[in-house]
């Protein structure tokens, strides 16, 4: 038994990332370390979650939905840490990993990090280059998935080891300091399989038709939903225009983020700019089969 790290985080549906989510940090951390907040109590994350533990709430409609969610998981993240030392919160479709350079694993790293502090890794979109990529994601998706941009709004403060605020959406945190370990990354899924993109907008639409109300009540990542969506294959054959940069070394956009890191303004937050970023990467050999 382990108290040195957890993981935090709240689904509705969406087995497809919920089992990416369990398999990676289950494998990580035990699967008696995870936390899984059940929006709706839907019987398919629990029977996916067992041996996990499962937070069964109301699927109703609220009104300043997310606000509501990111209250509830703040405090969520505030009592587990009375327990560990670390607890890492955000979206299902969202893992945090260690470089395997780094020769440890995300439980072995964070034993040796010490705590009162926020971490926040780079973040990196997985997307398929669907003019390349033909096998299809099975148990793993790095390895059939290789590519991958830079996602500014994706390097969020999400290892949390000291008393501090999350702000909606879990990209931004009232703690003043930022560190940045070279070593970790944290991959947002959402593109990193073209047929499951399509399902999922599909689903998650649905969702909003049939309870009959407005995204802002009901969405758990309000980026899914249709206001937001064109045409799914144009979508993803644009990835092929864009550069590919096989040189995967990420320390000048690290020391981007600490130039031009500063408060939010007067909401007590602190940020650093995120710039879109031109092209994509392919990721090195050593991180195929990671989750």
């Amino acid at each position: 038994m382990q108290s040195t790290a957890a993981a935090l985080t709240m689904v509705r549906d969406d087995a497809f990332f919920l089992e990416a989510w369990l398999r990676h940090y289950g494998e990580a951390l035990g699967r008696e370390n995870c936390y899984v907040v059940n929006h709706g109590r839907g019987a398919d994350v629990a029977r996916l979650a067992e041996g996990c533990n499962v937070i069964g709430i109301p699927g109703d409609p609220h009104r300043n939905f997310d606000m509501k969610r990111w209250r509830m998981l703040n405090n969520f993240t505030a009592g587990l840490r009375s327990y560990y030392d670390h607890v890492i919160v955000g979206d299902v479709d969202e893992l945090v990993v260690v470089d395997p350079a780094a020769g440890m694993g995300l439980l072995d790293f964070l034993r040796q990090m010490p705590g009162r502090r926020v971490l926040t890794p780079v973040g990196l979109e997985v997307i398929h280059r669907i003019d390349r990529e033909e096998a299809p994601v099975t148990d793993r998706i790095l390895g059939p998935r290789r590519h991958v941009r830079l996602a500014p709004h994706y390097s969020k403060p999400c290892i949390v080891s000291t008393g501090t605020k999350i702000a909606r959406g879990g990209h931004y945190t009232q703690w003043d300091r930022l560190i940045t370990p070279d070593e970790l990354y944290l991959f947002h899924l959402k593109f990193c399989d073209f047929a499951q993109y399509s399902r999922t907008m599909d689903r998650r639409n649905a969702v909003t038709e049939e309870i009959g109300e407005e995204v802002e009540k009901v969405a758990i990542g309000r980026h899914w939903f249709a206001e937001a969506r064109g045409e799914d294959r144009a979508l993803f054959e644009s990835f092929a225009q864009e550069e590919v940069q096989e040189e995967f070394d990420l320390g000048r956009v690290r020391r981007r983020m600490h130039r031009s890191w500063k408060p939010r303004g007067d909401t007590g937050f602190w940020q650093f700019d995120r710039p879109d970023q031109p092209g994509h990467y392919l990721l090195p050999e050593r991180f195929s089969g990671l989750f």
